[in-house]
């Protein structure tokens, strides 16, 4: 058996994987490729595998609706809210990551 990368997610975002309403992820910095195959854990639950499709790099400030809906989220606001939670306070000249994946069957 291949040894995975993980791609690791809090539990409140399972059902959005799962549902395939979830395809990115916004982090602070990466190791990943695109190409690559992922192992997706969710709250420490294996959910399967998925492939990074893309990765692109932009500021915080540059993120869009449109990114905050591939990230399973109703707005930018919702999502910059999210990132708050998840990572503090962050400036308005942050750089982040957005990993696209398509998760496989």
């Amino acid at each position: 058996m291949v040894k995975r990368k993980p791609l690791n997610f809090s539990k409140e975002y399972k059902s959005k994987i799962l549902s395939g309403e979830k395809t990115s992820t916004v982090r602070l910095k990466t190791n990943l490729k695109v190409g690559e195959r992922v192992q997706i854990i969710v709250g420490g639950e294996k959910l399967g595998e998925a492939e990074i499709v893309d990765i692109k790099r932009k500021g915080i400030s540059s993120l869009t609706d449109e990114d905050a809906k591939k990230d399973g989220f109703k707005n930018k606001r919702e999502l910059l809210k999210a990132l708050k939670k998840h990572y503090g306070k962050l400036p308005s000249n942050t750089k982040v990551y957005i990993v696209s994946f398509k998760k496989l069957k």
